[in-house]
């Protein structure tokens, strides 16, 4: 096991000197089910300007000693208005009250350690500094009878749900990637789910 021994949030020269890391940890972690996500260093670095751009933009980095080995990012859902408007637009929610926690990802090795709790931790206390209301994420949607999905894996669906998400009805978003060992892109649905951050977690 790798032991994490720093949480934090980054930013200014931290969190540009990060970024290349974050990019490699994203194709890393994001190859494995249920993402199977083929992706490449050019396009996760223009993905990843973002955090550069957006005023309220937050990445947290997970890291053994200097070496950062887990990253979750979030921005202000509007900053991805092109997006997700779409799959917001039946659900009775402004994008300005909503806090999109985009990613978070951690190598196998520095898992079970409650990282991922001070991943949502920090990003529900960022969005609440800036006034949001509800805090989300996407998980991508696999059938259960798909043939690449490991023997005995287990969804985060309940990590999820303890931490008060839900599945918001009807959001769905579609984007569309290469999977490990296709050739070409193909589409796919992603589940959004959703925290009132005004209300206690279960």
């Amino acid at each position: 096991m790798t032991k994490v021994t720093e949480v934090r949030v980054l930013t200014g020269a931290a969190l540009d000197a990060a970024l290349d890391d974050v990019a490699r940890l994203r194709i890393a972690v994001f190859r494995d089910w249920p993402y199977l996500y083929d992706g490449d260093l050019g396009y996760e670095r223009s993905y990843l300007e973002s955090y550069r751009t957006s005023a309220g933009a937050v990445l947290v980095g997970a890291f053994d000693g200097a070496r950062l080995v887990g990253a979750a990012t979030g921005t202000p859902m509007e900053d991805h208005a092109e997006d997700f408007a779409a799959a917001f637009a039946a659900t009775g929610l402004a994008l300005p009250d909503i806090f999109y926690c985009a990613e978070s990802v951690l190598l196998p090795e520095a898992r079970g350690q409650g990282i991922g709790h001070r991943f949502f931790d920090l990003r529900e206390q960022h969005a609440r500094q800036l006034g949001r209301r509800y805090s989300s994420f996407c998980a991508v949607q696999r059938p259960a009878d798909h043939p690449l999905r490991p023997e005995g894996y287990a969804p985060l669906d309940p990590f999820w749900r303890k931490r008060g998400y839900a599945p918001l009805d009807g959001a769905i978003a579609r984007f569309r990637w290469r999977d490990v060992g296709q050739a070409d892109q193909t589409d796919h649905s992603l589940q959004f789910w959703l925290r009132d951050l005004d209300r206690d977690a279960p």
